[in-house]
């Protein structure tokens, strides 16, 4: 508002009332009471239509007696008989110029008023006490009021849309949420990683940061669900797609593989299979290749740059995927797996875009459930849960994806004995040199230093053959 409005200046005059009065001190508070009651009626005139005709008409202004009304303003002080003359112009040199001639004007004008017809003295009379010079600044518009003005607006603005938002916010953003919605508890949060989307699989043997440690503590929390009767034929599942199911299933089966755990990743969406292109893995044999009888499941299995990791692709995409993976022959595979693997994580389709994800979590041990963070509705995540419990299957876990970075992207750990300090800080313990022995011991000459550990272990051997001798010398 203040870049497009446009600059005002304002010029002041003052106007004094006065009327005439006798010489006793009933006359004179008589004439100040009637000076004080003309100035308000004075004022209603300053700002009325004929004094601005007036005006408009004496100096040729490029503007009505309206437009010109509405930018006159007069005042005037409680208990007093002074009037404040107030003009706003774009121009400062017009606005004084207007200021003045309406005070001419009006000195005219009351005594047109106040004197009687037979042409005696006017019982009262307007003096300019103060004329208008050319005002150097704009008052309008107020630059500082105004932003003061935005900035309370804003903020309370900002506030009630905050407040809003939160309450027609239907997406999952708390542990205890997921868990009421899902009927299991919460067994890891996995951070927002902007890399993963380029190289879903983490290198567990060499990477510490905070993705990789939320993958580890997610390893442990499965590993104590069921301790008499651990499940391993594991189906991750999400709500709807865009949650990071595949990418929770991948490195869920990397991280197990990291405990030396015999595990294989099977690829259980045959609509828009993901796992062959994340792999970098042939996607043409695989599931779908094995449950119509193309290729034996020891052909379809395929190994990985990752130690311990085996997967098996979704193959061919099939026309019936439901129907396929509803049938005996998926259940036999599983079961299959599940003899030759420590684990199966098998990565499937969200539950509210097909049945299939339900299908596979009938015939396995346990569903792990994806919720992304502020992204997934709850609306959607209790239909999902609806969908496996029409099947006879629960959550076995839920997990949180994506969930907004806060603090270090990364942790670093160091493991000390109690006591002790980090080995960054530990000082370099001094090797006490070995003690003379009683005979000198021979040698052929100076030691070879271009073979270090040559001459570690001479000097080693020499401190024990030295310590023999003084045993035996003792």
């Amino acid at each position: 508002m203040t870049l497009v409005t446009t600059p005002m200046y304002q010029a002041t005059t003052r106007l004094f009332v006065s009327t005439t009065a006798g010489n006793s001190v009933t006359d004179i508070y008589q004439g100040n009471r009637f000076s004080q009651e003309r100035v308000i009626s004075y004022t209603e005139l300053l700002m009325g239509q004929t004094l601005a005709q007036r005006t408009v008409d004496k100096l040729g202004l490029p503007m009505t007696g309206d437009q010109l009304k509405s930018r006159v303003k007069a005042s005037a002080k409680p208990d007093t008989v002074l009037i404040d003359l107030a003009v706003q112009d774009e121009s400062p040199v017009r606005a004084r110029d207007i200021a003045n001639t309406i005070s001419d004007e009006f000195v005219v004008m009351v005594r047109e008023l106040e004197t009687p017809e037979n042409g005696s003295t006017p019982d009262a009379r307007v003096v300019v006490e103060q004329r208008a010079s050319i005002p150097a600044d704009p008052v309008v518009p107020r630059t500082g009021m105004n932003l003061m003005a935005g900035l309370a607006f804003g903020l309370v603005l900002g506030v009630g849309l905050a407040v809003l938002r939160d309450l027609l916010d239907n997406t999952v953003k708390e542990a205890k949420n997921l868990e009421d919605i899902t009927g299991a508890g919460v067994v890891g949060t996995i951070p927002l990683d902007k890399e993963r989307r380029k190289t879903p699989a983490i290198a567990f043997e060499s990477d510490n940061s905070a993705i990789a440690e939320a993958f580890r503590k997610l390893r442990t929390n499965l590993q104590f669900l069921a301790v008499d009767n651990p499940p391993r034929v594991i189906v991750i599942t999400s709500s709807v797609p865009s949650e990071g199911k595949s990418t929770t299933a991948i490195n869920l089966a990397l991280v197990l593989a990291e405990a030396e755990h015999n595990v294989v990743l099977v690829d259980g969406d045959m609509r828009r299979p993901s796992l062959d292109k994340y792999l970098d893995l042939v996607g043409t044999v695989g599931f779908s290749s094995v449950l119509s009888g193309a290729v034996s499941l020891d052909e379809a299995l395929q190994k990985t740059r990752f130690p311990g990791l085996t997967v098996l692709t979704s193959g061919a995409i099939p026309p019936n995927p439901s129907e396929l993976l509803g049938s005996q022959s998926a259940r036999m595979l599983l079961n299959e797996l599940r003899s030759k693997f420590d684990y199966v994580i098998v990565d499937s389709t969200p539950l509210l875009a097909v049945t299939d994800a339900a299908i596979l979590a009938a015939a396995a041990d346990g569903v792990l459930i994806i919720a992304r963070h502020g992204h997934t509705k709850r609306d959607q995540l209790a239909h999902a849960v609806e969908s496996l419990q029409n099947v006879g299957a629960q959550p076995l876990a839920a997990v949180f994806s994506m969930m907004p970075a806060r603090g270090s992207s990364s942790y670093t750990y160091q493991y000390t004995y109690y006591g002790e300090a980090p080995n960054a800080l530990r000082a370099p313990k001094k090797v006490a040199a070995a003690p003379p022995t009683s005979k000198p011991v021979p040698t052929d000459g100076a030691l070879d230093t271009s073979d270090a550990a040559s001459q570690s272990a001479s000097e080693t051997e020499t401190s024990r053959s030295g310590g023999r001798r003084r045993r035996q010398d003792d």
